[in-house]
């Protein structure tokens, strides 16, 4: 993978909640939060979030996974969530795969967003790779999601759809 990198700041240990991470536990949170919803307006498709435990042999707090359908759905939900964040005065630490648009990283140092074609997703398999994780899944964020699972017509899709629901209120 290919990608931009910015100077990446160094993370601290782990002795203490307030030393998890050069950003605070609360805009940690806030920022995962952000990203999902940014993943969420760009439609984004199974939308799941891991959390890493202290001793898992992680190297960030949380994973922010989803799929997109095509490499120009890709790289819209990776705009949108590097625009966001940038509003929120943040800038990720490196980019790969953005070109390719099969796989793109968004890496944020205390967590990192995943953005896969479909195909990739289910190659790679990540959740499972880190099923020692944490799974965060919950009720949709809102009234958009919860009509896309409607006009779901197909068992299957609803299926796949409900377990990666993911609502930033998830996150504590």
């Amino acid at each position: 993978m290919s990608g931009r990198i910015v100077a990446r700041p160094q993370r601290v240990g782990h002795d203490d909640e307030s030393s998890i991470s050069p950003m605070k536990k609360s805009e940690l949170k806030r920022s995962v939060k952000e990203a999902i919803s940014a993943c969420q307006d760009k439609k984004a498709e199974e939308i799941t979030v891991l959390e890493f435990e202290e001793g898992s042999g992680a190297f960030t707090d949380y994973f922010v996974v989803c799929s997109g359908t095509n490499p120009r759905q890709i790289q819209a939900i990776a705009d949108e969530v590097e625009l966001r964040l940038k509003k929120a005065g943040m800038r990720a630490a490196h980019v790969e795969g953005y070109k390719q648009a099969d796989w793109v990283l968004l890496d944020y140092v205390d967590f990192v967003v995943h953005v896969f074609s479909p195909k990739a997703r289910q190659y790679y398999d990540l959740e499972r790779l880190w099923k020692s994780a944490k799974r965060l899944d919950g009720a949709e964020l809102s009234s958009k999601g919860a009509a896309r699972k409607r006009r779901s017509s197909s068992p299957a899709s609803r299926r796949r759809l409900e377990p990666f629901t993911v609502a930033p209120e998830s996150i504590r």
